[in-house]
């Protein structure tokens, strides 16, 4: 297949499975399973009023689950048994597990309801991994 030079691709959709630490660039349709509230703050102080929301959603596919880390706006769209679009997402680590987020430079996009059900079995933020940091000699 050809591929144009404008540098417009149509991206290629990660399955849960797929994502690895310290990868990012992801886009994937993912249904969310659950969504917990686990920092809310507002501050008044400032020129506007600034809220800071953070929510970790489990979300997945039919291949597994992740942890999602939504934040502020991103909090709204993850609504239990939503499918969602994350494009540009990457892999942040929280002690030593996996997260998905989106930055600034992605995107999260409510979708169509997504036909697969969710690999409730493949939990990837459940997997530890131990960050080894290698010594040049």
């Amino acid at each position: 297949m050809a591929e144009s030079k404008s540098g417009l691709r149509k991206p290629t959709f990660t399955k849960v499975d797929q994502l690895r630490p310290g990868t990012s660039g992801h886009t994937l349709t993912v249904k969310v399973v659950s969504t917990k509230m686990v920092l809310q703050k507002g501050r008044a102080d400032g020129p506007q009023m600034r809220q800071m929301r953070i929510a970790e959603c489990l979300v997945g596919d039919e291949t597994g689950m992740i942890i999602f880390t939504a934040r502020n706006d991103q909090v709204d769209l993850m609504k239990e048994g939503a499918t969602v679009t994350l494009r540009n997402a990457k892999i942040d680590m929280f002690k030593g597990s996996m997260r998905l987020a989106v930055d600034k430079w992605g995107r999260v996009e409510v979708s169509e309801p997504a036909s697969f059900s969710v690999n409730e079995d493949n939990n990837l933020s459940l997997i530890e991994y131990e960050l080894v940091n290698v010594v040049e000699e």
